[in-house]
């Protein structure tokens, strides 16, 4: 499969460092991510250079899975750029195998700028082309959870 470049975007009526804060502040991070997983969460931090593992657990068995991933870039208030690294299944990190392979190397960019009294969120994802569709979708209901976060 070929990687794609999945790029969606929306405009947020707050100023950049409020939608700064929503998109990576861990409580709203929880809100508005949970179109990918209910139970969608991160530990870590957002600092440059930083390992980042993004999780969730799953509805049938209840395993922990996700991705390990580290902070390639972070400009605050600006742009933030995610190198995945690998993927996480029942709670143990793979960066080796041929599943994980599907997802790597990938980078997810997220770029805000200041426009029209608000901001625009422009996110960028790396991704194999038959999840592009699927995900295209539940990027568009998370950001539309964000917009509403951040506009409070």
């Amino acid at each position: 499969m070929s990687k794609q470049k999945l790029n969606v975007s929306v405009f947020i009526n707050a100023p950049r460092e409020k939608v700064w804060d929503t998109l990576l502040g861990y409580d709203s991070y929880k809100e508005w991510t949970k179109s990918f997983n209910p139970t969608s969460r991160f530990e870590g931090d957002w600092s440059e250079g930083s390992k980042i593992r993004f999780l969730g657990t799953d509805e049938n068995g209840g395993n922990e899975g996700g991705m390990v991933s580290r902070i390639a870039k972070n400009i605050p208030n600006q742009f933030i750029s995610i190198q995945h690294l690998g993927i996480i299944e029942n709670g143990v990190e793979d960066t080796t195998s041929p599943k994980a392979k599907m997802w790597t190397p990938a980078f997810e960019n997220y770029t805000l700028t200041a426009k029209d009294g608000g901001t625009e969120l422009v996110v960028e994802q790396d991704l194999d082309e038959e999840y592009l569709a699927g995900f295209t979708e539940m990027w568009n209901k998370a950001l539309q959870v964000l917009k509403e976060l951040a506009e409070k």
